[in-house]
């Protein structure tokens, strides 16, 4: 159950913090003078959020489509939910796994050549 909130009055107060903010939002309710608010522009991000975005970005997962037969799903289910993780997560590792054995296994002919 939602609390019921004191309306706010404008002008609103200038902030100090962004603590300080939430500390007067958690205690008052701007739905009565939402519409009144001045028009403000986009927030830029700070250039340590921008790159964090940017290399979260890059490391995202690609969807892929791949068949299966339902009892392998089966079993990867099982195994996986006996190792607390997800299915997907657990095929995923298992990808890995055998991409990084088989990049092993053929470097040392890469090497000789």
């Amino acid at each position: 159950m939602k609390k019921e909130l004191p309306p706010a009055k404008l002008p609103l107060p200038r902030f100090g913090s962004d603590k300080e903010a939430g500390a007067f939002f958690d205690t008052q309710s701007i739905a009565d003078v939402w519409d009144q608010l001045p028009a403000t522009g986009h927030a830029k991000p700070s250039a340590a959020l921008e790159e964090s975005i940017r290399e979260r970005h890059s490391r995202a997962k690609s969807p892929i489509s791949i068949r299966l037969v339902p009892e392998q799903i089966a079993a990867a289910k099982k195994i996986a939910a006996a190792k607390s993780v997800g299915y997907q997560t657990q095929l995923r590792m298992w990808i890995a796994e055998g991409i990084e054995r088989e990049a092993r296994r053929r470097q040392p002919a890469a090497q000789t050549r």
